[in-house]
């Protein structure tokens, strides 16, 4: 049997993940093969009032195009483009629920694709902690006064 600090010693990894994965966005990542005349949709809860991103890029097949739409919980279509390459979709849930989205092929007869989409729920949290009251090297240049030039001399 093992004594409590050895078993407060394995737990706190476990307690330290949950909380790291707790502030990170949800969301998922894929590449995959789409066959020609289908359709390949994915689901995705999200709560009311959060941000949701989807971008999507066709990577190989026919003219590098696919349909893509997403739906919100109750059936209403909020995003549909039509044989697009590739795009960037963002939206804030205005209803909980499962939220779809399709991309389809079923416009071509015979030109598989593969399609790469990135789906993010929530916002993605700063690097450094108060990190927009701080001057860092990047920021610097930005905030810094302009530097003053000579006058300039007009020969004669």
């Amino acid at each position: 049997m093992g004594s409590v600090a050895s078993r407060s010693a394995c737990a706190l990894p476990l307690l330290l993940l949950l909380l790291l994965q707790a502030e990170r966005p949800r969301g998922a990542e894929l590449t995959f093969e789409l066959p020609d005349n289908a359709k390949q949709c994915f689901h995705e809860d999200v709560e009311q009032g959060v941000k949701f991103s989807l971008d999507y890029q066709v990577i190989t097949g026919g003219h590098y195009d696919v349909d893509c739409y997403v739906e919100d919980p109750l059936g209403n279509t909020i995003y549909r483009e039509t044989k697009k390459q590739y795009d960037s979709f963002t939206h804030q849930a205005e209803v909980k629920g499962v939220y779809q989205f399709c991309f389809s092929n079923e416009f071509s007869t015979f030109s598989h694709k593969t399609v790469y989409f990135d789906f993010q729920v929530g916002d993605e949290p700063p690097i450094l902690p108060d990190m927009g009251n701080r001057v860092t090297a990047l920021t610097q240049g930005l905030r810094a006064p302009p530097i003053p030039r000579p006058p300039q001399r007009v020969p004669v």
